[in-house]
């Protein structure tokens, strides 16, 4: 085990990626198990924190937490020193308290168990998603693979670069359009995923589909269908797995 951790983490500069993630998993559970026994009203479990009568929401630690993660971690110039690697876990803490309630900062409301706080929860796991590929050795825009040499062995030019880079971003970006978020996020690192949502059908209330689909009722149709027959029941286990985790928004 400690071979491995050296080999693949350690030597590549993976430490601080590895302790941020760490950090940032644990954080959200612990977060998500506090929040929830102060639902349920446990009796022996610390409340919430309201000197003066102001609740304190977790985010303003996360933000506390980042500053001090993201400042002391810059200062830093041993990215494989202990230092760096408590500060990174300092860091991914703060970021997953902050995402835990990212739902609330982006409504400005205290949404948290609504159904639009669910919001919160998609955030946490596209940062687990992103952060696990980057840990897996996979580059955001194909950029690690852009700047290696091609199958024939020599390196790519620079206008090689710029269309490898500049058609990620645009087959990801309109898979966004279309309305598919984790297709379009995730394929900022996977190219062929980010394709796949741009050439298929938009979801049925994307700004694409009420761009190009007002003509074409026929293809609004058949993107209603595939939103119900096939969209509708990954939801549902996915919305199972967000209750599990995170507990059942209140009705």
């Amino acid at each position: 085990m400690r071979n491995w951790f050296l080999r693949e983490i350690v030597d590549p500069g993976k430490l601080r990626l590895f302790c941020f993630f760490v950090a940032f998993i644990l954080a959200f559970l612990f977060i998500r198990v506090s929040v929830r026994m102060i639902r349920a009203g446990v009796s022996w479990w610390p409340g919430n924190i309201t000197p003066g009568g102001t609740h304190i929401h977790h985010v303003v630690f996360g933000l506390v937490f980042m500053c001090l993660g993201g400042i002391g971690g810059l200062a830093v110039t041993d990215s494989g020193s202990v230092t760096a690697a408590l500060l990174a876990m300092l860091f991914g803490a703060g970021t997953a308290l902050v995402l835990d309630e990212f739902a609330l900062i982006l409504r400005l409301q205290d949404v948290y168990w609504t159904e639009d706080g669910r919001l919160s929860v998609d955030a946490v796991f596209v940062a687990v998603a992103l952060c696990g590929l980057a840990l897996l050795g996979v580059s955001p825009f194909e950029v690690g693979q852009a700047f290696t040499a091609d199958q024939s062995g020599k390196l790519l030019s620079r206008d090689e670069v710029v269309l490898v880079i500049g058609t990620n971003i645009l087959f990801a970006a309109l898979s966004l359009i279309k309305g598919k978020v984790w297709t379009g996020l995730l394929g900022i690192y996977l190219t062929p995923l980010a394709l796949i949502g741009a050439i298929r059908l938009a979801r049925p209330g994307s700004p694409w589909a009420r761009w190009r689909y007002r003509s074409k009722p026929y293809k609004l149709a058949r993107s209603q269908w595939r939103d119900r027959r096939i969209r509708e029941p990954v939801q549902r286990v996915k919305r199972a797995v967000q209750d599990f985790l995170a507990g059942r928004p209140s009705a």
